[in-house]
């Protein structure tokens, strides 16, 4: 089935996906047209024209004018898979449109796989995709701010004194927006109207001015006003061009709910979602779960865009090996450092 690479359907159920994406040939065509929009250019050539295709090999395209093959997976988070593409797109479709996601094992049911180790690896590899390399900072609307802070994530430490065990850092900052009052309504407004905008989510190693402020720089656009506790390590902030306000929180909750309730709430769904579907998920992969996290919050208005936006976004990212998921050299480029390996989130 041809598609239109100006004007990509997506589907809306599941008998709309179903006729969209029959076969493989199918799935190719649409893989296709996100990645060559103005038509086909093969790479070693340079050539501009309809290429030929192989029948039996439907994710192979030939130039017409050098024979080049090209493979229309490689460079995307399905290079050098052996699955079918019309597994990978119902994977691409269930991890879109299930709100809440779902567990590898639940993934190797649905998907009927026969190892819980192909599951797991197209997952992660989806996840991969799930993340814009050049995507754009937060904060950009002036009417908004940004609320930033830090959170332990991570299991029960029984028995090893007081402290932080077995527990990882992570940072966020998100956008808040606030909701007009409709004309004559009676209803609570809610945190005087104040909602949760796009999400920026990072396991960071530590509490310092680099670790902290650097992810603001990659997430916030400069002149945002940002709203965080009064940690010292972002007193910096004013001098980058931000407009800090920083708040003492003293250990005062209601402080916490007034000037940063938005931040909170996300940290609070992410533990719940964490310890309700994933039942679990190693520091190594952390950052992983945190880019799925993002990505289904930041798209929730929108579920059945999810599908093609994954697969676009897919189609731009290389995603990680089974091989390096399990051996930790596999690191998603926002997560520049190494974490420790083995503690289970409960």
């Amino acid at each position: 089935m041809p598609f239109d690479g100006n004007d990509l359907p997506f589907p809306g159920s599941l008998p709309e996906f179903q006729k969209l994406f029959p076969d493989d040939s199918a799935c190719a065509a649409y893989l296709e047209a996100i990645r060559w929009p103005n038509g086909f250019a093969c790479s070693g050539c340079g050539v501009v024209a309809e290429p030929y295709r192989i029948k039996t090999r439907p994710h192979v395209l030939v130039c017409r004018a050098c024979r080049k093959e090209t493979r229309i997976m490689a460079g995307t988070v399905m290079q050098d898979s052996r699955t079918p593409l019309s597994v990978w797109f119902w994977a691409g479709y269930l991890v879109a449109t299930q709100t809440p996601g779902m567990s590898a094992i639940q993934f190797q049911r649905q998907l009927g796989l026969k190892r819980y180790e192909t599951a797991f690896q197209i997952l992660h590899k989806l996840r991969a995709g799930m993340v814009r390399p050049d995507r754009d900072r937060i904060g950009g609307n002036p009417e908004n701010h940004v609320e930033v802070d830090e959170v332990w994530v991570g299991g029960e430490s029984h028995g090893k004194g007081r402290g932080v065990h077995d527990q990882t850092l992570v940072i966020a900052a998100v956008e808040v927006r606030r909701r007009k009052p409709k004309e004559g309504s009676k209803a609570i407004i809610r945190r005087n109207g104040r909602y949760a905008g796009r999400v920026r989510l990072e396991v960071v190693p530590d509490r310092s001015a680099r670790s902290l402020v650097g992810f603001i720089q990659s997430a916030v656009e400069p002149g945002a006003q940002i709203v965080s506790d009064a940690w010292r390590s972002y007193g910096g902030l004013g001098e980058l061009g931000y407009r800090h306000v920083p708040v003492t929180m003293a250990g005062n909750p209601a402080m916490a709910e007034d000037y940063l309730p938005i931040v909170h709430l996300v940290f609070s769904n992410l533990k719940t979602w964490l310890r309700g579907i994933h039942h679990g998920v190693s520091p190594q992969h952390l950052q992983a779960y945190l880019n799925e996290y993002a990505f289904r919050f930041n798209r929730r208005f929108y579920p059945f865009n999810s599908f093609r936006s994954l697969l676009g976004i897919g189609g731009q990212n290389a995603g990680p090996t089974y091989e390096g998921l399990y051996s930790g050299e596999w690191q998603h480029p926002r997560c520049s450092d190494r974490l420790m390996e083995g503690t289970r989130y409960d």
